[in-house]
C-alpha cells in the first residue's frame, strides 16, 4: 500500500518503491537457476537507494549476505541491527582487525602482502581472497599454482571463506569483449580448481551482467556459478543498454521536487547564470527547487527536461547549485507548488536514471550514487 506523503514542505525528494526492489529480486531469482546463493549489493548506500532499509526489505525474502564497499558502510548495517554476512569487497586498513574480529565481518584480501599486515594483527579475520582475472584492480595473481600457493599459506593464519573475482565486461556484446569474459571465467575456474581440496564455503565470480549471461553454460553454474552478486539489477537499472532486463524489473525510485516560482518574460531576455539561454518567444519560466548541490547533473543545462503534469518541461539556462529553471510556456496552469519529476513517470512519460545516463554519456550508477544526502528519501 502507498504510503502518503505530505510534500507541502518538501523540496527535493526520492520515493522508493520497496516492493519494487522486491520485486525485481524475485524476479530474478526465477531467471536463474533454483539454488543460486544471490549476494546482494547494498554499497553506495544501496546505490542511493538506502542500504539498512533495502537490507531490511530483503531480509524478509531469505537474503542472508550482503556486500558492501568498505569498513564504515559495514559497520553502519551492523549498527542498523543487520547481523547477516557482510563482505567488505574493498580495502579497510590493517588498524581495523579488531573491529573485523568484533562485528564478524567478512574481508577481501586484495593482496598478498595485505593477508600478510592482517594475520600480524593477531586478529583470525574472516575473508574472501580476490583473484585478478584481469581487471588489473585488486586481487593476487590468477596464475593458479601462484594463487593457490598463496590461499593455502592463508587458509589457517586467517578465516579464509571464499575467492572471488569481478567480471569486467561481461554486460558487452562485443566478440572480443565475450571471448575477455570467458577467459576470466576459465581462468578463475582453474584457480578455484587447484583449491578444492579446502572445500570454501563461496566461490563467486557473477556479478548482475554475468548472472543474467553467463551462469546458464553447465561448465559455469556447475562449478564457480553458483553464488551472483546482485547489484545495479536489483534496483531496476541495466548493467549496460545492450543488456536486456526480465520483464517486470523496473527502476523504484521517482525524484520529485517542486516549483517556487512561476514568471514571464519577454522574447530576447536571458535567464541564469552566464545569460547562456536567450528566449526566443515569450516565455513562462518556473523555478524548480533542485540544483547539482542535489545531484542533478549541472552537464543537463540547456538540454535536458524536467516532467511536470504530463508534460517535457526544457531546461533553460544553467542548472544552479539549489535550483533549475524550465520553459513551461507549453505546459497549461503551472502554479508554485506543483509537484514535477526528474526521475519517474508523469502520465505516459517515462525518464529513468539510465535515460538520463544515456543523455549524460554515462551510466545509471554513476546517476543513482550522485542523488546527495541533502535529497531526502521516502518509503513506500
Amino acid at each position: 500500500m502507498e504510503v502518503r506523503i505530505d510534500q507541502s514542505e518538501k523540496r527535493s525528494w526520492l520515493e522508493i518503491n520497496l516492493a519494487q526492489i522486491r520485486r525485481n529480486y524475485k524476479i530474478f531469482k526465477k531467471n536463474i537457476p533454483e539454488k543460486t546463493l544471490v549476494i546482494a549489493v547494498i554499497k553506495a548506500d544501496a546505490y542511493g537507494h538506502g542500504d539498512s532499509i533495502i537490507a531490511n526489505a530483503l531480509t524478509g525474502l531469505g537474503v542472508n549476505f550482503f556486500a558492501v564497499s568498505n569498513i564504515d558502510e559495514a559497520v553502519g548495517l551492523r549498527n542498523a541491527g543487520i547481523l547477516c554476512d557482510i563482505l567488505i569487497l574493498g580495502y579497510s586498513s590493517p588498524i581495523y582487525a579488531k573491529q573485523l574480529a568484533a562485528l564478524d565481518l567478512t574481508q577481501t584480501i586484495v593482496s598478498e602482502e595485505y593477508a600478510e599486515a592482517l594475520v600480524a594483527t593477531g586478529y583470525k579475520i574472516k575473508c574472501h581472497f580476490a583473484i585478478d582475472t584481469g581487471m588489473n584492480r585488486i586481487g593476487i595473481n590468477s596464475n593458479s599454482l601462484e594463487a593457490s600457493s598463496i590461499i593455502r599459506k592463508y587458509a589457517n593464519k586467517l578465516n579464509v571463506q571464499g575467492i572471488f573475482t569481478h567480471l569486467c565486461v561481461a554486460d558487452s556484446e562485443d566478440p572480443a569483449d565475450i571471448e575477455f569474459t570467458q577467459n576470466q571465467l576459465n581462468t578463475f575456474k582453474i584457480v578455484a580448481d587447484s583449491i578444492s581440496n579446502l572445500k570454501l564455503s563461496y566461490i563467486h565470480c557473477l556479478n548482475s551482467a554475468g548472472g543474467l549471461r553467463y551462469i546458464n553454460q553447465s561448465n559455469i553454474h556447475d562449478s564457480i556459478g553458483k553464488i551472483v552478486r546482485l547489484g545495479i539489477v536489483l534496483y531496476g537499472l541495466k548493467p549496460d543498454s545492450s543488456v536486456a532486463l526480465p520483464k517486470g524489473i523496473k527502476p523504484a525510485i521517482t525524484w520529485k521536487s517542486v516549483i517556487s516560482m512561476v514568471k514571464k518574460i519577454k522574447k530576447g531576455e536571458t535567464v541564469g547564470y552566464g545569460r547562456t539561454y536567450v528566449a526566443e518567444r515569450d516565455s513562462i519560466i518556473a523555478t524548480v527547487t533542485t540544483g547539482y548541490a542535489d545531484g542533478y547533473n549541472r552537464k543537463l543545462s540547456n538540454k535536458g527536461f524536467i516532467l511536470i503534469n504530463g508534460h517535457k518541461a526544457p531546461i533553460v539556462g544553467r542548472i544552479c547549485m539549489d535550483q533549475t529553471l524550465i520553459d513551461v510556456t507549453d505546459v497549461p496552469e503551472v502554479r508554485m507548488g506543483d509537484i514535477v519529476i526528474l526521475l519517474g513517470e508523469s502520465k505516459g512519460f517515462h525518464y529513468d536514471a539510465d535515460d538520463m545516463a544515456k543523455d549524460l554519456d554515462t551510466i545509471g550508477y554513476e546517476i543513482m550514487c550522485g542523488i546527495s544526502k541533502r535529497v531526502q528519501r521516502f518509503y513506500i
